[in-house]
């Protein structure tokens, strides 16, 4: 199938326009990285000052030519920027990298001048890279459209390439993901594409991402992101990678944020710039990583190994003290080292010294090597169904001895039965790769590294993307709910209630008169709480009064109650005081929904209660879940226990949660343009079989 950027990617012909014989400037080394790297179709450099470079026809302009046009590359100044761009439109140019800065990043005119070429995108159907890019790379077709030194080639140099499987990387900021790609090279990765976003006036990291997910030649994605803007593309694209099982590994800046949101509800609040982008990347199974040699360690495992079916670790190494430090770390990410049968120590004892350790960690010892013990306990590893994956910390820093014959250990790795990772705890020799990389090994020299990316890898085996929920909510009519600014108490749950979610049976008393009628029928004990839109957290002032055990209690609280809040907050505007049966023991779980400007509705579960901000134990999806998803946001708490029956309590109602978290998820992304925010804090989850209790909400309509 073809894909709409095919003929950007993997371009019959190449125009650069402002191209230059100065190969220290960006110009000149922009057509030298094309010819070092042996691009093989056509190309036309650009300059009115030249008749030639580098033995080249050099064009006045990209009309002169006469000839098809796959890419532009454009590195002239900003303000020529706009004219080149009409001219490639004119003679049917179907793509345009602009390597030129100073556009958007500087605002003002040059801002403007960026406006203009998204709008000549979307006039022509140009597709437009950039400005302010770097480039990009295909490997595959050997086109090298950048000036990133990453990319030059060096007389008499043999790349080092361990991998059959190729990793694709997208950078929003060109440095990182050049930076990405030599790294990789650097340990024999394979890489299919790196590009460049730049300022993304057309093409975005979504789109660029959806080339990767569909293309053949790419088999692991890594991003690097700062923020996404064509969101719809990005979405579509993440959603089509997680239903073809194409890991993509995604590191995401610009967590720490510098500044609070301004909101009424603590799931809001306490979202954090990042949460939304967690929540979307979990929902689609991305692994997430922080550090970038983390992120190149975790694309190498996965590019030269199979998914792991367990968690199970055999680690097998030349020396006690090494193979111990790999058991802890591997253990240390949550991973199992278990003790081996005595059958299959049995066998390890036969190829080893009898100073050797065969129960996990295995120490074949030095002489374990010579013997063929560290070769013969990868095989025994590859079949056992004791162990899911093998690690093998050895020393690698020899120039002239390998641990392992290539004839012996290629057919190993070649079945990819299990993960097989090397990690070596001296710094690895070039030989040693080399060697290695014969076999489809790659050696890696970070050993915490290698311990999150074994883990990483068993988490990735065991995702299963959610299946999508409809949103029926929406053909209810709420909007008479939603006048105010912010809806108190009472007023959110008679929204609940109408929208199809079960509520306590509770009377607004407005006042005095009505007190006796309410108190009947609530019966005792009972609850009282004050209702004002201008007071979203009442215990904050006096605004609740809980275990009412009589009629005079519950008079006695109801005048306090209104005295402590006159005096608190006397510009409130009070609606009354809300009367209901005191709800029955529970876990307290907070249940919310929040709107992000990037991706739009987010729900929230978490610790709820009081202390919910003290914890911050939450997790966020986008609207809408499934009850199965709700279900999984439950088991990812680290409040879980609470709620599987923790030291004797009774088993929680996690299937009638469940399905509240859904239905309140529904309700928010049905409602997007008129509900804000919702939160429901405290939930009461009673035992199994007995329901939940949603003991107090707050709905934010959107201003």
């Amino acid at each position: 199938m073809s894909h709409p950027l095919d003929s950007f990617f993997a371009p019959a012909s190449i125009a650069l326009i402002g191209a230059s014989r100065d190969q220290e400037k960006i110009p000149g080394r922009l057509l030298s990285m094309l010819r070092k790297n042996e691009y093989p179709g056509k190309l036309y450099p650009i300059n009115p000052n030249y008749d030639e470079i580098d033995g080249l026809k050099c064009y006045k302009s990209v009309g002169e030519i006469g000839a098809p046009i796959d890419l532009a590359v454009i590195v002239i100044p900003a303000r020529a920027v706009l004219p080149a761009l009409e001219q490639c439109a004119a003679a049917g140019v179907k793509n345009a990298v602009i390597i030129s800065s100073g556009f958007a990043e500087e605002g003002g005119d040059s801002a403007a001048m960026q406006d203009a070429i998204v709008a000549l995108a979307k006039r022509t159907g140009m597709r437009i890279s950039g400005p302010n890019a770097e480039g990009f790379m295909s490997e595959v077709q050997k086109v090298a459209a950048t000036f990133s030194p990453t990319v030059d080639v060096k007389p008499g140099h043999v790349p080092l390439v361990a991998t059959r499987r190729r990793v694709g990387i997208v950078a929003q900021t060109g440095g990182i993901g050049f930076a990405i790609k030599h790294r990789a090279k650097a340990i024999g990765v394979a890489i299919s594409y790196v590009v460049s976003a730049g300022n993304e006036s057309d093409l975005g990291a979504g789109e660029f991402l959806d080339y990767m997910v569909q293309d053949a030649s790419t088999d692991v994605i890594m991003l690097f992101i700062e923020g996404i803007r064509d969101v719809d593309k990005f979405l579509s694209a993440a959603k089509r990678a997680a239903e073809m099982k194409k890991p993509v590994i995604v590191t995401k800046v610009g967590r720490s944020g510098a500044g609070e949101r301004a909101a009424a509800s603590h799931t809001a609040s306490m979202a954090g710039w990042s949460a939304a982008y967690d929540a979307v990347f979990a929902k689609y199974g991305f692994i997430v990583s922080n550090d970038l040699d983390e992120a190149v360690t975790i694309a190498a495992v996965l590019a030269s190994n199979p998914l792991p079916r367990g968690d199970r670790v055999a680690v097998l190494t030349v020396s006690g003290g090494a193979g111990i430090w790999g058991a802890d770390t591997v253990s240390l990410q949550g991973l199992r080292v278990p003790e081996l049968s005595a059958e299959a120590q049995g066998k390890i004892k036969q190829w080893m010294p009898s100073y050797g350790a065969a129960g996990n960690p295995i120490d074949v010892t030095a002489q374990g090597v010579t013997s063929g013990g560290l070769q013969k306990s990868i095989e025994l590893f590859d079949t056992s169904d004791e162990v899911d994956a093998t690690l093998v910390v050895l020393s690698l820093s020899s120039e002239t001895r390998m641990p392992f014959k290539e004839a012996e250990l290629k057919p190993v790795i070649a079945a990819q039965n299990k993960p097989v990772v090397f990690y070596s705890y001296t710094l690895p020799s070039d030989f040693a790769r080399r060697e290695f990389a014969k076999s489809g090994v790659v050696v890696l020299s970070g050993l915490t590294h290698v311990g999150v990316a074994m883990k990483r890898l068993t988490e990735y085996a065991k995702f299963r993307l959610a299946p999508d929920v409809a949103q029926t909510s929406g053909a209810r009519d709420l909007s008479w709910h939603l006048t105010g600014k912010t809806l108190s108490e009472f007023d959110s749950k008679s929204l609940l209630r109408d929208a199809g979610i079960a509520v306590p049976d509770e009377t607004l008393v407005a006042n005095r008169d009505e007190l006796d009628a309410a108190i009947t029928a609530a019966g005792f004990p009972l609850v009282m709480k004050i209702q004002s839109a201008d007071i979203p957290h009442k215990s904050e002032v006096g605004g609740i009064s809980l275990n009412i055990a009589t009629k005079g209690q519950a008079f006695t609280a109801h005048r306090d109650m209104l005295e402590a809040v006159q005096k608190q907050r006397p510009d409130a505007n009070i609606q009354g005081v809300l009367v209901g049966p005191m709800a029955k023991k529970g876990v307290e779980i907070i249940v919310g929904t929040m709107t992000d400007e990037t991706f739009g509705p987010m729900v929230m579960v978490g610790l709820g209660g009081i202390t919910t901000e003290l914890f911050r134990d939450v997790v966020y999806r986008p609207a809408p879940v499934s009850t199965d998803e709700a279900a999984t946001m439950l088991q990812t708490l680290k409040a879980a226990p609470l709620l599987q029956g923790f030291r004797g309590a009774p088993k929680a109602d996690v299937a009638t949660l469940a399905r509240l978290i859904s239905e309140i998820s529904v309700l928010a992304a049905s409602h997007a343009h008129e509900i804000a925010e919702i939160e429901v804090n405290p939930v009461l989850v009673h035992p199994e079989g007995q329901g939940v209790t949603i003991v107090d909400a707050l709905v934010v309509p959107k201003g």
